[in-house]
């Protein structure tokens, strides 16, 4: 088995489902520390900053995180406005989002505003309403660049599978009849984005996750290799219709040895 230099790791339904621990993540995380792997927390979920992210790890997963080794897909979101579309401060954008995706977009000198936007982008985010979703939908229609934080169309927590932000870009896509620009798994964006932030090649570095359309497929997107651990979304019987297979498959992570 390869030995790898860096991971990329998914958080819902790999490390935690909402408040609920997963068999085996705490240990692993303690043996990539062990052995000094360099390794970064890869999420899709945009609701959350950093910070906020590494608190929660640390105060009730018992992982302790630090902020810099979390990269959302609202970090990355703000990254690619940057780097790909060269967008200057100041540069208007119209955001269906929570703090996570506000902040990051804000710390990094864009204005949110509904007036004449450049770019719509659209995350998760609780508390949307029809208003909201007419200023995006116009916006796009007189020609906003429409950007997608991602398209996941549930999240796992503790509840089941609720509703995520491909579900909310779902009603977007349909009244603008536009497709938008995806940051997160499974585009490769985010891990081109997320691969300047790790001390590892390409080639050394594995992507964890429990979904195989969104983690698995992000991997393959970007030429990574990918573990894929059974503690999520995917099934078995699901990912043995896939033409393309992970690099690995797990039970769980308590059978993944570093």
């Amino acid at each position: 088995m390869k030995k790898y230099t860096g991971y990329l790791i998914d958080l819902d339904g790999t490390i935690y489902q909402g408040n609920n621990k997963v068999d085996g993540a705490k240990e692993f995380i303690e043996r990539l520390k062990i052995h000094n792997i360099d390794y970064l927390f890869l999420t899709n979920n945009s609701t959350k900053t950093a910070p906020m992210v590494a608190e929660f790890l640390t105060q009730v997963h018992g992982i302790p995180t630090l902020p810099n080794q979390v990269y959302t897909s609202a970090m990355a979101t703000a990254d690619y406005l940057i780097n790909t579309l060269k967008l200057t401060k100041g540069s208007r954008v119209y955001v269906i989002g929570e703090i996570g995706l506000k902040s990051a977009l804000s710390n990094a000198g864009f204005q949110l505003t509904a007036k004449e936007p450049e770019v719509v982008i659209v995350g998760l985010d609780t508390q949307v309403n029809y208003q909201m979703f007419e200023d995006a939908t116009l916006a796009i229609r007189r020609g906003a660049k429409y950007i997608a934080t991602n398209l996941d169309t549930n999240i796992p927590n503790e509840r089941g599978l609720i509703p995520g932000a491909g579900a909310l870009n779902a009603l977007i896509i349909t009244a603008t009849n536009v497709q938008p620009i995806e940051i997160g798994k499974p585009s490769s964006q985010i891990i081109e984005l997320a691969m300047q932030r790790l001390v590892s090649s390409f080639e050394q570095t594995l992507i964890v996750g429990d979904n195989y359309a969104t983690d698995i497929l992000a991997g393959i997107n970007a030429h990574v290799d990918t573990l894929l651990t059974y503690t999520g979304i995917s099934t078995k019987s699901q990912v043995a219709k896939q033409t393309k297979k992970p690099t690995y498959e797990v039970d769980s992570l308590n059978d993944w040895y570093i």
